[in-house]
């Protein structure tokens, strides 16, 4: 059956690629409580064909294991359900959503799980890094998923699509392809405003943007077009170019092969973030702040210093050393978040020397990590 032209959109060029990200959502595999179906699944693993035919590498982080793992149980979509059941459907679906992609490709599908801890610590994000590339190498086609089975603080590290944005940015992707049941980004939500107003080219996502932006379309899913704008925006950040298209769409899709795109375009932001200042801003962060004097704000936000013991009046929360945390400054008009980083101390340590000199670390802890409670090149500024 043929299918009406995408409302208010019309085809342009996609610039040129030599690697993306190809986000796949729920809402494209699954049908409401019925499980994993071929039928958008196909066209999409026809342009990732042609595309790797072309000498191009691609990587699909997918949704759909919940929905599958749902499906092997006839349980129908709820909200509320207990943590530990959602990840044993996950458990269950994991492998037939694999399974569901391996069919489309005479090449090996390799299964790649990424948990919060996997983006939050540096070691293990670059771990990740290199299996990737060491994948693409090798000519498989990997399938990302966050590790549900195995989360702990809730299900998602936000959600696919973000976790799409950090992906790409892992593997240095040139853009970022975001399937999704929408014909692309409008100025409200055209299910429930006909009148809406497609948006074919996005330069900047301003503030204005985002106040465009709905939630869930579906009961699969768990992305709305809020965290799609993030996404992109993570990606741009990055320097990657996004491409939101209408992934039910056998057209849109096939268009995509012949270089063009039925859909909106978000640019790149025109100073691209070296990897690891883009890695600290955009990871995962442990909860608890370490809180600062207004001396050490401006040293950091004016001179682009580390942050020293000195400066600091206390640490909140239980993180370790290692982790990602925020700094806050904290002073008569409240809080202000002004920066995150690595932090060289557990936040039990950083009460311990907060406001001491960073001479005296060794004498009232026992060992010392370094002078710098978070090293420059550990910080990015927000």
């Amino acid at each position: 059956m043929n299918q009406p032209a995408a409302r208010g959109f019309t085809e342009q060029p996609l610039p040129a690629w030599r690697r993306a990200v190809l986000k796949v959502g729920s809402s494209l595999l699954a049908a409401d409580g019925e499980g994993l179906s071929p039928r958008h699944a196909l066209n999409l693993a026809q342009f990732v064909s042609a595309s790797l035919a072309a000498g191009r590498e691609v990587i699909i982080v997918s949704s759909g294991a919940v929905a599958a793992g749902r499906a092997i149980l006839h349980r129908k979509p709820q909200s509320g359900i207990a943590m530990a059941e959602r990840q044993a459907l996950a458990a269950l679906g994991q492998a037939q959503l694999i399974g569901l992609w391996q069919r489309f490709f005479e090449r090996p599908v390799a299964q790649v799980l990424l948990t919060h801890d996997d983006l939050r610590n540096r070691r293990r994000y670059l771990n990740a890094r290199a299996t990737l590339q060491e994948l693409l190498a090798l000519g498989a086609l990997p399938v990302v998923n966050e590790n549900d089975t195995v989360s702990v603080d809730e299900l998602k590290l936000g959600d696919n699509d973000n976790l799409a944005a950090v992906v790409a940015a892992l593997v240095d992707a040139d853009a970022l392809f975001i399937a999704t049941d929408i014909d692309g980004f409008y100025s409200a939500n055209p299910r429930s405003h006909p009148e809406a107003s497609p948006i074919l080219d996005v330069e900047a996502l301003t503030p204005e943007f985002h106040a465009m932006a709905g939630g869930a379309g579906s009961g699969v899913g768990t992305g709305g077009m809020h965290t799609k704008l993030e996404a992109a925006a993570k990606a741009a950040a990055a320097g990657i170019e996004t491409f939101l298209f209408n992934g039910t769409r056998a057209d849109t899709v096939a268009a995509l092969a012949r270089g063009s795109l039925l859909g909106t375009r978000f640019r790149p932001a025109q100073n691209r973030l070296a990897a690891r200042k883009y890695w600290l801003r955009n990871v995962p962060k442990e909860a608890g702040a370490i809180v600062v004097d207004a001396g050490a704000a401006n040293a950091m936000t004016s001179r682009g210093a580390s942050l020293l013991p000195g400066g600091v009046t206390t640490a909140e929360g239980d993180f370790r050393r290692g982790d990602m945390v925020e700094v806050v400054l904290r002073d008569e008009h409240g809080d202000r978040r002004i920066a995150r980083g690595v932090s060289q101390y557990s936040a039990v340590d950083i009460r311990r020397i907060a406001r001491r000199h960073s001479r005296d670390i060794e004498g009232i802890l026992g060992y010392n990590y370094g002078g710098n409670v978070i090293h420059r090149d550990d910080l990015v500024l927000l």
